[in-house]
């Protein structure tokens, strides 16, 4: 830093000017005074005391330019710094731009979507109004079959009571039958029992032993089982045991009847058995045969 001693000496270039332009004028003149010579002295002493304020200004001034310096700088940083906070607002803007196009966009397919949504309401309710209209023809419908059931009901109730009574005569009617089935069947196996002898020795070469009758045998759970035709025979010198039953009308049922609770029960208990059915007629022209197909032997009541 410079010293008031050294700004002394530092005379400004019109300062010095102004001196030499006094000197010369002096000379001009061709003679000094003491009191020129004084008046000379005073104006340089004026001119120090004016140039140490000068140099006093110029070193405030110098101060002051530094300060502005450093204020500048200061500005210029705070500046740059608003300049990047600038750039970063006109980024977010433009951020804050495209978020608002964006919203502004997805508002629109909201704005469509509930459009969509308003005419599908207005759709619905003109369903529910005719689901509405349907229920009520459904209810109306309904009554109708209520009202339709409750006659039913009653005629059912009368329709039962009716078979009720028609049971009664029908369990009358089965007895009676039953009796009469009973009669017929016995009537066949008992016209069997003389017959079947001299049949099963004509056609099968078997001599009955003693006589063929009605009986109950223990089967092989050892239950009793009624046995409508049962005798015992002898066939090439070999016992075999004849069980039969009589059948008014033969049917291919009846002859699995017959398999399943008449032989099948006797299965281990007798070791050869001779099937016998007698009747008085087929149900079906392929009856015959399918018995025969069993191992069964049918015997017809005109054969007796």
């Amino acid at each position: 830093m410079q010293t008031a001693k050294d700004i002394i000496f530092k005379i400004t270039p019109d300062v010095k000017k102004e001196i030499i332009k006094i000197i010369d004028e002096r000379i001009r003149e061709a003679h000094v005074t003491k009191e020129d010579f004084s008046e000379l002295k005073e104006i340089i002493r004026n001119l120090g005391i004016k140039t140490t304020e000068l140099a006093e200004a110029q070193k405030r001034t110098e101060q002051k330019v530094e300060e502005l310096a450093e204020a500048q700088k200061r500005t210029e940083q705070r500046v740059e710094e608003l300049a990047e906070a600038q750039k970063k607002t006109e980024q977010r803007v433009e951020e804050l731009a495209e978020a608002q196009k964006k919203t502004e966009q997805r508002v629109e397919e909201l704005a469509e979507a509930q459009k969509k949504t308003e005419q599908r309401v207005e759709e619905l309710a003109e369903a529910q109004k005719k689901t509405e209209q349907r229920v009520e023809e459904l209810a109306e419908a309904q009554k109708r079959t209520e009202k339709r059931l409750e006659e039913l009901a009653e005629a059912q109730k009368r329709t039962e009571e009716a078979l009720i009574e028609l049971t009664k005569e029908h369990a009358v009617t089965r007895k009676m039958l039953g009796g009469l089935s009973d009669t017929v069947g016995y009537r066949l196996e008992d016209e069997a029992f003389k017959a079947l002898p001299r049949l099963l020795e004509d056609h099968y070469g078997i001599t009955v032993k003693g006589r063929i009758k009605r009986t109950f045998i223990k089967d092989n759970k050892g239950r009793d089982i009624e046995v409508n035709i049962f005798g015992e025979a002898l066939k090439k010198n070999k016992i075999i045991i004849i069980i039969g039953e009589s059948k008014s009308q033969l049917s291919k049922n009846d002859i699995d009847r017959f398999i399943n609770r008449k032989l099948k029960p006797f299965k281990g208990v007798f070791e050869d058995i001779f099937p016998v059915i007698v009747t008085y007629m087929i149900t079906e022209p392929d009856v015959e045969e399918y018995a025969k197909s069993k191992g069964i032997s049918v015997f017809f009541s005109y054969d007796f």
